[in-house]
């Protein structure tokens, strides 16, 4: 019997490429699809692949470290294992919490711009996207207090819906480029430069984080030596391929006055041209739906992150407490996304998570250059993974502060604030020890 439920607990390959799968495509698209487009222009299948492949190379770096080191804490124990316990490393794994909080205020930011299109389409009365996202927010937190089954089965249907729905987008598109008006949009004439390229692949860097979800799930992976790498380097090439069609799809639809003026929901306005209203229709509440369940897997997952800070004595051991059954961070994590989702523009967003990922996954990279022995890594292709993720952290910075200076202080000073937290934190520890 102890046999058979162990088996049942495993979670299968197919379990774990949806887990990498619904971990990137959550809001990421729905919301960045826009902006990527204002930046690069016909370009943006481009920046899709440049960031795909960062998140590719970085992936070879999850999957060694997943297979010798298969934790729940994932991402945490890995920066922890190649840094030891120090102030830096709890800055990043702070930075780490941080982001998501910023993903989901990214996820939420999406909701309550395609939730007044529905209500539009109804003839109901819609309200300011702040409040359609604040409300959302509220109502995954009492979901995951209520029942983190409940989390698990609504993530597990939802997986289910967006990809079925996006993929009919993609054969329907498809199908319907071959009518279209504006296929000359995606000719080598109408790209950015190729460094507004770069810098457009890696402000929607953050549409591609979720594979190190797979990471926590690494312990319940059966036959984890062959598993594991397919399910990062499965989900991750599926995800690249569906992003850059439905990019080809969406720019070969629409006039770039149009997806300027639809930035915010642009996905649903290029369903527009091939099946109307209802199309419009269907895509918007697939983004609802999608955003919606990203926010509650994240909601849990950036709970679990400072729950695991705590009890590796990172961050203070009160938030190892539990409130409702559920840790304190729970509580935490949602309030800092309510003020986040309602004081910066999704631009800002955007720039934060994706700064903060690719700092997160450059450590990452270089844990697993610098133990490349130990877990049996080739030590050139973790060295490229972190000097891919720096070169494109560096020019993502160095580009907007020069166009965007706001948004790169927001970003770089929410960096800052993490290893701050961490030195006081540390320092007043060694003083009670002192003491």
């Amino acid at each position: 019997m102890n046999e058979n439920s162990n088996k049942e607990e495993k979670v299968s390959l197919k379990e774990a490429i949806s887990i990498g799968i619904g971990g990137m495509v959550g809001g990421g698209i729905f919301a960045v699809l826009g902006l990527a487009t204002d930046l690069a222009k016909g370009g943006t299948p481009i920046s899709f692949l440049i960031a795909g492949a960062i998140a590719l190379i970085t992936a070879y770096s999850y999957a060694k470290l997943s297979v010798s080191f298969p934790d729940k804490g994932g991402t945490v124990k890995f920066i922890n294992k190649g840094f030891g316990i120090t102030v830096f490393s709890g800055g990043i794994n702070n930075l780490l919490w941080i982001s998501y909080i910023i993903m989901l205020s990214l996820y939420a930011s999406a909701f309550g711009s395609y939730a007044p299109n529905l209500f539009a389409i109804t003839n109901s009365q819609t309200l300011d996207a702040h409040i359609y996202g604040s409300v959302i927010i509220i109502i995954a937190t009492l979901i995951n207090y209520y029942s983190i089954a409940v989390v698990g089965k609504i993530e597990s249907i939802a997986v289910i819906i967006k990809l079925v729905i996006l993929l009919a987008f993609v054969a329907i598109g498809i199908y319907g480029l071959s009518s279209s008006t504006h296929l000359e949009q995606l000719s080598i004439s109408n790209w950015e430069s190729p460094l507004n390229l770069v810098v457009a692949g890696m402000m929607i860097f953050v549409a591609y984080e979720g594979f190190e979800l797979i990471a926590n799930a690494a312990p319940d992976i059966e036959n984890p030596k062959k598993n594991i790498p397919k399910a990062y380097y499965g989900s991750v090439i599926f995800v690249i391929f569906l992003y850059i069609i439905i990019s080809i799809i969406t720019v070969g639809s629409l006039d770039f006055d149009e997806i300027a003026t639809a930035k915010d929901y642009v996905l649903a306005e290029a369903a527009k041209p091939m099946l109307g209203t209802i199309g419009f229709t269907i895509i918007t509440v697939a983004a609802l739906i999608s955003t919606f369940s990203a926010i509650n897997a994240s909601l849990y997952g950036g709970s679990r992150v400072s729950f695991e800070l705590s009890q590796d004595d990172e961050l203070p051991h009160q938030l190892t407490y539990q409130l409702w059954n559920q840790p304190i961070g729970l509580l935490i994590t949602m309030v800092a996304t309510l003020v986040l989702v309602n004081t910066l523009q999704l631009e800002s967003i955007s720039t934060a998570g994706s700064v903060g990922f690719l700092l997160i996954f450059a450590c990452v990279n270089y844990v697993g250059f610098k133990l490349h022995k130990e877990i049996k890594s080739n030590k050139y292709i973790t060295l490229i993974g972190c000097l891919s993720c720096s070169i494109a952290l560096l020019t993502l910075i160095i580009k907007q502060f020069t166009t965007n200076r706001t948004n790169v202080l927001i970003a770089v000073g929410i960096v800052l604030f993490c290893f701050l937290i961490e030195f006081i934190y540390k320092r007043n520890e060694k003083n009670k020890a002192a003491n």
